[in-house]
Parts: structure tokens; sequence; C-alpha cells
């Protein structure tokens, strides 16, 4: 179970507490706000936190040097909010990363580390968060890469056509 817009100490209490109040995106599509390119916007109201998110154009996986087929879970982005914050970007990778790893993003060349966590990764700060939001809606697409805990290196390139209208709706949705 993931939640995209809290980090994991926080998730963690939230999943221990209410588990059952948890969005499920994937499968309930009935709090779809938007579609706004290649991003979707969803909400809920408990607790309340908007988030648009998108699935990958391309994945390549690696091991050696060489191409690989492996078995990965849902491969997501995602920029959330709640009320009165600034946008939290966070990555489901589809399997657990290595430990101690870090996943790069790289939109045109400007390059973000994020932590990692099972199979998610986040941010390290507000400020980097923004950042991120910033060079994301400045794109036109990112490249983000990580190492799994077997030793592959994926890379997923997303498009970020829409994320700029689609992050607009999820913040006004949750205001």
């Amino acid at each position: 179970m993931f939640i995209p817009s809290l980090r994991p100490a926080a998730a963690a209490t939230l999943i221990a507490i209410a588990a059952s109040s948890v969005p499920v995106f994937a499968q309930d599509s009935t709090n779809v706000v938007a579609t706004e390119g290649d991003w979707t916007v969803f909400a809920a109201n408990s607790p309340k936190e908007c988030w648009a998110v998108s699935a990958p154009k391309s994945t390549q996986n690696t091991r050696d040097g060489k191409a690989v087929e492996v078995n990965r879970g849902d491969i997501r982005l995602y920029i959330s909010y709640r009320p009165g914050q600034a946008g939290e970007v966070s990555f489901s990778g589809g399997y657990p990363f290595a430990g101690d790893s870090t996943v790069e993003m790289n939109v045109g060349g400007n390059k973000f580390n994020l932590f990692t966590e099972g199979e998610n990764a986040w941010a390290g700060s507000p400020a980097e968060d923004a950042r991120l939001v910033a060079a994301l809606r400045g794109g036109s697409s990112v490249v983000v890469t990580g190492r799994s805990s077997r030793g592959t290196t994926t890379a997923d390139t997303f498009s970020l056509s829409g994320v700029t209208a689609a992050t607009n709706a999820a913040q006004n949705a949750c205001k």
C-alpha cells in the first residue's frame, strides 16, 4: 500500500491508524478530479489530499549493462497536495529499491536525488520538493532511474504533458 503524499514516518502512522481509509486510486476511478495530458488528478477527503499521477511512457531495465526482462508492479510518479501545503513529489518504482540507494530524477539536465524506502522514493525536504515541482512544470519529460534490491537498474521516462494543469487542479481541489 502506497500513500503518495506522505513521507515514510507519516505514511506508516497513517497506515497503522486508518488503513481502510487510504484512497484506492488504481482500482477506484470515482475520485478522479481531472485528466490533463498524460496526468490524472485524484482527490480524497479523509484525510484531505489530492494528487496528480502519471505512468511512464517507456521503461528500460538493465543488469550488468544488458537489457533484461523484469516483473514490476505499478510504476507511478506523484505530485501530492494537502490543504495549506506545497506539492510533494514521490515515485513508486514497482519493486523494492536497493538498501541505502537513491532514485535520480533528470528533468532536462537538472538532476534531483530522492531517498528510498521499500518500493517508494521521496525528495528530502519541502524546499527540494519545490525545486523539483518547478522543474517538472517547466520540462517536457523526466527520466527516473533507480536500482532494485536484485541489482537491476531501471530508467522510466514520464511525459510532462499536462503536468502544470494537473498540479493546478490538484492544488485547487485541496484548498
